[in-house]
């Protein structure tokens, strides 16, 4: 058809939080090898309209609020011509890798954003 397969946003929402945490200082590897797990919980997605293959692609991706035990993420896709083709929302879950309960977000995130928002 031409056009990215519907599912493949998610991995672009996934792309754009990792990049997120990135610029921050932190990564998802040394979170996880630092006991802490950070699974999607929900997921919401709006196709406005469909990337084409071989587009280029911007995503932006903002951080709702402070995080306390979730943390939640607004996203917009964007084409070259800066046409919006995909928005949405996902929340994640802090996990303690050990005991797989949640838990607060870590002090070495919280410290980080608190220097942003």
């Amino acid at each position: 058809m031409g056009v990215v397969y519907y599912g493949n946003y998610a991995q672009y929402f996934e792309m754009g939080r990792t990049e997120w945490l990135r610029k921050l200082g932190v990564s998802y590897r040394w979170m996880e090898d630092n006991g802490i797990m950070l699974p999607v919980t929900e997921l919401q997605i709006k196709y406005h309209k469909s990337a084409t293959y071989d587009d280029v692609l911007r995503i932006e991706t903002m951080l709702v609020k402070l995080p306390g035990i979730r943390i939640t993420f607004t996203y917009r896709i964007y084409n070259e011509k800066n046409e919006l083709l995909t928005s949405g929302t996902t929340t994640l879950v802090f996990i303690d890798k050990k005991t797989g309960k949640p838990i607060l977000a870590p002090d070495y995130i919280l410290e980080k954003l608190r220097e942003d928002f």
